[in-house]
């Protein structure tokens, strides 16, 4: 099956930790129930998400969204990296 030029991503995997995985459905349900949709750009993607697909199911995606954030945030370099180099 093809998905064309769709970029699909995985879940979130039972592999790692299930304590930093938990925190992150659960901020994921903080941010359905309390967060300001209108003006952050997940908020648009998750009323796009939810018109589609369970709303459990949004959680999860959106968990799986922020752990993505996380991750790449925590990866990238930083500015003391960049003089220690030079």
């Amino acid at each position: 099956m093809s998905t064309g030029d769709k970029i699909r991503l995985g879940s979130i995997t039972k592999r790692g930790n299930s304590y930093l995985r938990r925190m992150f459905i659960h901020d994921a349900r903080s941010f359905k129930l309390n967060g300001n949709r209108s003006s952050h750009r997940i908020g648009g993607r998750l009323d796009d998400l939810e018109q589609r697909v369970h709303k459990n199911v949004a959680t999860v995606a959106l968990a799986n969204k922020l752990a993505r954030i996380a991750r790449s945030s925590r990866l990238a370099p930083t500015p003391s990296s960049f003089a220690a180099t030079v």
